[in-house]
């Protein structure tokens, strides 16, 4: 089947959210004389949703103590949705690449275990000019990222099959995502995790730049002429 929609990631993969996520969390390990964290550690805390993000910063210790998670969880949600478009910005060339996608007649979607509510205000405050037919952050009833329950929410919702989507992330999760939905995984190398990590999660194509997709998509359809004529 040829590729008719294209499912992002947000974080890491359309917006730069990583000094905003990374200074939301260390004011709240600060305040309660936590240690903080390096930008750099932030991008292996990232990406599994809220509760694991804030779990991964806490203390050895402190990790299994529900009260406390739930606390620091609190204080983050709190503190992320005042100041979490500080330094959050798209990428460059992003832009670019969504126009020249929109200009071919793809459908776009928008799947990340950022909480819903937030995902959807991210997408509105910096990603407007660009027409999503879904926008879908983490919710409580649905599993998150690798569980494909979502993705294959937004193909029912597009009413197209799993195999005319490319699925574009920057992690394994994204990845993994990806290949149990029945999607074509392309990893990004210009967000927080490495090529290593998004081959081993099942990565069939990277990029290095957000252009570079459009080779993909004339790869697949080349692949797809030469199906047919067979």
């Amino acid at each position: 089947m040829s590729v008719k929609a294209i499912i992002f990631d947000l974080d890491g993969t359309l917006l730069d959210t990583l000094e905003d996520l990374a200074d939301a969390v260390n004011r709240v390990l600060r305040e309660r004389d936590f240690p903080t964290h390096s930008l750099d550690a932030y991008r292996y805390f990232v990406g599994n949703g809220s509760q694991m993000l804030v779990k991964r910063a806490l203390p050895d210790s402190r990790r299994d103590d529900e009260a406390v998670v739930r606390s620091c969880l609190d204080a983050f949600l709190r503190d992320y949705g005042q100041n979490w478009m500080i330094k959050t910005k798209p990428y460059d060339g992003v832009s670019a690449m969504l126009d020249a996608l929109i200009g071919r007649g793809l459908k776009l979607a928008i799947l990340s275990n950022k909480k819903d509510d937030i995902t959807k205000k991210s997408v509105k405050e910096l990603l407007s000019k660009w027409t999503f037919d879904a926008v879908i952050g983490q919710r409580d009833e649905v599993p998150a990222k690798p569980d494909p329950a979502a993705a294959l929410e937004i193909a029912r919702q597009l009413q197209m099959a799993p195999e005319e989507f490319i699925y574009l992330g920057d992690s394994a999760v994204d990845m993994k995502t990806a290949v149990a939905a029945g999607m074509f995984p392309v990893g990004v190398l210009w967000g927080f995790r490495t090529s290593e990590e998004l081959l081993q999660g099942g990565a069939a194509a990277l990029i290095g730049r957000p252009m570079d997709l459009l080779q993909v998509l004339e790869l697949r359809l080349g692949e797809e002429q030469v199906r047919n004529k067979r």
